[in-house]
């Protein structure tokens, strides 16, 4: 599968699962504000009803009292005219402001007419004669006696109903409402209205000073209040203010969609696991092209010294052929560099095993760099030599001794400089520097060269196993990208760090630290 097709793949399931994770997060959030105001429309509902049965309790108070009294202190006179007063109880069907019916237990006053008759009617012989008129008569007298009962009832009522206003108005809040049956009314609506979560409330009066509050009164938990008047009908204002919140709001909203929680992170898990995936096959098809291009190298690599050796053991092979001693010298010379560049590759293929390792195995001892340093340096000046380069060093450390091992640190340094002769300009003479010095109780070690420079994209990955950078059509830099790789690991092993610094066209340079032997 090609590198673009599983980027494409991976982005559209990437966002795939995106949007599916922000459909969830927007029905969530739509299921808690469907949630919250359910709530607060049953809570204000239930408020609402209890103001309304504490009128109503009032009210009935005030006519039972008033009925009690004009029965108690009619006189005989007037109670023939006057209606007895009686209570009946009934169901009632309450309409809030809310639209929503409440039933309740409704007890109302009622009149009772007089038992004693009112017009007496004589049956005698002589009165039958005017029957007629005698009905006529009688039928006055009723209706009269009638519009005089239905006028003492209303003003009744009447005087009944200013009494109330008038005697409720005048008392405080704290004599008018009983904590015991409000508490009762509250817990009794909420319950209607399928709310049974703990509350807590406080009573005020109409000048917002706190009168009264439950006895197991909280603060903690959410700090969400609802408000509703009492006795908002009072002639004289003089009605107060209940304000209560829920300690478990926040979780009783939580409650129902808690479930919605591990399928978002279900979710998010398949997401980061999908990413991770993708990368994972990327970076394999990466490592897969990179080995690919280390065996088609590596062949290259052998075949050329290899085939040298052939050709040599040909030509000492071949009878026709004048062998002088300069000739077997010429020969010999030839068949031992290609053998010694032959074991270097090898060796190189070999340093591949340590980055399977978890840990390398060194042979550590004492060393002098500023020795070990000059030793490579006499052995790389012919090679550089070949090029009309040059080498100029500077071993400046005073502290130069470091516990190491000198065969991992001689490579290092020597495929630093082997790669600034693999990678010099064709139109200068190649020039390479080295410096040791003691820094902070360290060791600093630079290699630069003259050569054709690094772009600063391709810095970050010259260290990556099997990373070459692009030389365009140079087949002659041959190798299989692993030195930096190689020497990346054997210097963090040593406990140092190794960065790189270059222009395009100017040179490199190499900066390494390591730690010196106190």
């Amino acid at each position: 599968m090609k590198k673009a097709k599983i980027w494409t793949l991976g982005a559209i399931m990437v966002f795939s699962f995106t949007g599916l994770l922000l459909l969830q997060v927007q029905y969530i959030e739509k299921m808690f504000r469907m949630r919250n105001e359910h709530f607060d429309e049953s809570v204000k509902r239930s408020l609402s009803q209890v103001s309304s049965n504490l009128e109503y309790d009032e009210t009935l108070k005030y006519l039972e009292k008033e009925a009690k009294e004009s029965k108690d202190s009619g006189s005989s006179v007037n109670n023939q005219y006057r209606p007895n007063i009686i209570t009946q109880q009934y169901k009632a069907y309450s309409k809030t402001e809310n639209g929503v019916y409440s039933s309740f237990e409704m007890r109302t006053i009622t009149m009772q007419p007089s038992k004693s008759p009112k017009i007496v009617i004589s049956k005698t012989p002589k009165a039958k004669i005017d029957d007629k008129k005698t009905i006529i008569q009688a039928s006055e007298s009723l209706q009269e006696n009638l519009k005089k009962k239905y006028i003492y009832q209303r003003s009744l009522l009447d005087s009944v109903a200013m009494n109330i206003l008038y005697q409720s108005s005048n008392k405080s809040l704290e004599s008018r409402i009983n904590l015991k049956q409000l508490d009762y009314y509250i817990k009794k609506e909420l319950n209607n209205n399928g709310i049974t979560l703990k509350f807590h409330y406080i009573l005020y009066n109409n000048n917002g000073q706190e009168i009264a509050r439950c006895s197991d009164y909280d603060s903690k938990g959410d700090d969400k209040q609802y408000k509703q008047t009492i006795f908002p009908n009072d002639l004289y204002n003089n009605g107060g203010v209940v304000a209560i919140h829920f300690p478990d709001r926040g979780s009783y909203m939580y409650n129902d969609i808690k479930f919605m929680i591990p399928s978002m992170i279900f979710i998010i898990v398949l997401i980061i696991t999908f990413i991770v995936t993708i990368y994972s096959i990327s970076m394999q098809k990466k490592l897969s092209e990179m080995k690919n291009d280390f065996i088609n190298n590596m062949t290259h690599e052998f075949k050329t010294p290899i085939s040298t050796i052939s050709l040599a053991a040909q030509m000492l092979n071949d009878s026709s052929l004048t062998k002088s001693p300069a000739m077997f010298n010429h020969i010999s010379g030839v068949i031992n560099d290609e053998t010694k560049r032959l074991r270097f590759l090898v060796e190189k293929v070999l340093q591949m095993s340590m980055f399977d390792k978890q840990k390398a195995l060194f042979k550590m001892k004492d060393i002098d760099i500023n020795e070990l340093i000059q030793g490579v340096v006499n052995t790389f000046k012919l090679k550089v030599g070949q090029y009309n380069g040059t080498i100029e060093y500077e071993l400046d450390a005073t502290d130069a001794i470091i516990e190491a091992d000198e065969m991992h640190i001689t490579n290092v340094i020597f495929n630093l400089m082997d790669n600034a002769v693999k990678y010099r300009r064709e139109d200068v003479d190649l020039k390479l520097k080295i410096k040791t010095w003691n820094e902070n109780n360290k060791l600093f070690i630079t290699i630069e060269d003259n050569g054709i420079g690094i772009k600063k994209e391709n810095l970050k990955k010259i260290f990556e196993k099997f990373y070459r950078v692009h030389t365009g059509n140079l087949h002659k830099v041959k190798g299989f990208g692993l030195g930096l790789a190689y020497v990346k690991k054997i210097i963090t092993e040593h406990k140092g760090t190794i960065k790189a610094e270059s222009e395009i066209n100017i040179g490199t340079k190499f900066i390494i630290t390591l730690p010196i032997k106190l």
